[in-house]
């Protein structure tokens, strides 16, 4: 009768650990589905010369010149691109959109692969400059600001 007891009680115990680590899953994954990233936020508020990439930013660059940054958080050349562009926002010429796109990372979603793929960007670190057709006016990759500055067009 004890031995029943006892294997009732582990039997509860482990049933009851179980429970718990679904429910904090379960939470965990809300919370995550409901915050924007801190970085995210930033480049939201900061400035419009310098932005995340969603649907409605890229819309609302339609009437200045677009740059995609294709932009990879373990990448240890852009790392250093996204500080220089979030601290030199105001040095991005007037009338110029930098939009940064996860490219093949934990963030990346679909969209930003439809747009990997239609502008054929194959690595990290490039940029594409497009038109308000949507049209490639440039594509070039690496360098900070001071170098896209010089391939705008």
């Amino acid at each position: 009768m004890y031995d029943r007891f006892m294997k009732v009680k582990v039997f509860l115990a482990i049933f009851a650990g179980i429970l718990l680590v679904i429910f904090f899953q379960y939470t965990r994954n809300e919370k995550a589905a409901v915050t924007i990233p801190p970085v995210a936020q930033e480049l939201t508020k900061n400035t419009t010369r310098y932005a995340v990439y969603t649907p409605q930013n890229l819309l609302d660059a339609k009437n200045t010149k677009r740059v995609l940054f294709f932009y990879a958080s373990w990448c240890p050349t852009c790392i250093p691109v996204d500080a220089d562009f979030r601290q030199n926002a105001s040095l991005i010429p007037q009338g110029v959109t930098v939009i940064r796109v996860n490219y093949n990372d934990p963030d990346t979603d679909a969209m930003e692969k439809e747009l990997a793929d239609k502008y054929n960007v194959t690595y990290q670190h490039t940029f594409v400059q497009i038109d308000e057709s949507d049209m490639v006016v440039n594509k070039w990759n690496g360098g900070k600001t001071e170098k896209l500055i010089e391939n705008i067009q």
